[in-house]
């Protein structure tokens, strides 16, 4: 009896089968295999069925998607870029680049005069002190694992976000900057708005900072977030503005239409 082959199957049941191989199998391993393998990798369904069963997606999802295989891998790199954003290992993952007055330092929330944060998940917070006080990190984005082809032609939206407060009973001043970076760190594009001053006896809510990067140019490769500040009664002790749950997050924009490439996504997977 002559053995049939896998490529014998209608062209629905291989879909099917290629839905639940790992992604990056589907593009180093299947899609070389054959054309028949590269034409059934390279098509949307494929994608948009295993964003489906990777639960990216329902099944009533009617939103346009530009490219269906950057969205899933998009959707699979998805998570916070920056380390130890509530303050929960300390100062850990920080880079200290101002420490004045009597220094950075980790509380509990609500803290001395302050508010529970609108997320009952986070705990702590960092607060500054009343000389200036700034922190950042450095994030690599290939390290990371985002590729070249992804973060120049298609460009997807760097979502930055972070949150700070004033104590009830003094005033202060926070600040935030945040660079597009190339390989040699040049910067490419950044957000850096004016500082934002909060008087003395306010209502110590808590403020979210949001800004999202789109059609930057292309050769990013880092991202430098930097933030903190001081407060404005020079009084010793932690009165500054008190930060915690940033974020730096890459997502998919479903409405892009990809700058031209003559690079491949398989080739830059390797």
């Amino acid at each position: 009896m002559a053995l049939a082959s896998i490529n014998e199957l209608p062209e629905n049941i291989l879909l099917e089968v290629f839905t639940h191989v790992p992604a990056r199998q589907l593009l180093l391993s299947c899609r070389p295999v054959c054309s028949l393998w590269r034409d059934l990798v390279d098509v949307s369904t494929l994608w948009k069925r295993k964003s489906l069963l990777k639960g990216f997606i329902t099944k009533d999802w009617d939103q346009p998607v530009a490219d269906w295989k950057i969205f899933f891998f998009l959707c699979s790199l998805r998570r916070n870029l920056l380390r130890n954003p509530c303050a929960e290992e300390g100062m850990a993952s920080w880079q200290i680049i101002s420490n004045g007055g009597d220094h950075w330092r980790v509380e509990s929330l609500p803290g001395a005069h302050g508010t529970d944060f609108p997320d009952s998940r986070v705990k702590k917070y960092f607060v500054t002190s009343y000389d200036l006080c700034l922190k950042s990190q450095l994030v690599d984005l290939k390290a990371e694992g985002y590729w070249e082809e992804l973060l120049d032609t298609f460009r997807p939206d760097i979502v930055v976000k972070d949150w700070f407060a004033a104590r009830a009973d003094c005033g202060c001043t926070y600040r935030i900057g945040v660079h597009l970076t190339s390989a040699d760190y040049i910067t490419l594009a950044s957000f850096e708005p004016p500082p934002v001053t909060i008087e003395q006896w306010n209502d110590a809510r808590w403020t979210e900072v949001s800004h999202t990067f789109s059609d930057y140019p292309p050769g990013v490769r880092h991202i430098l977030f930097q933030h903190g500040g001081q407060d404005t009664q020079f009084w010793a002790g932690w009165y500054g503005p008190r930060v915690t749950n940033s974020s730096i997050i890459i997502s998919h924009k479903m409405t892009r239409t990809p700058a031209p490439s003559t690079a491949q996504l398989e080739a830059t997977q390797g």
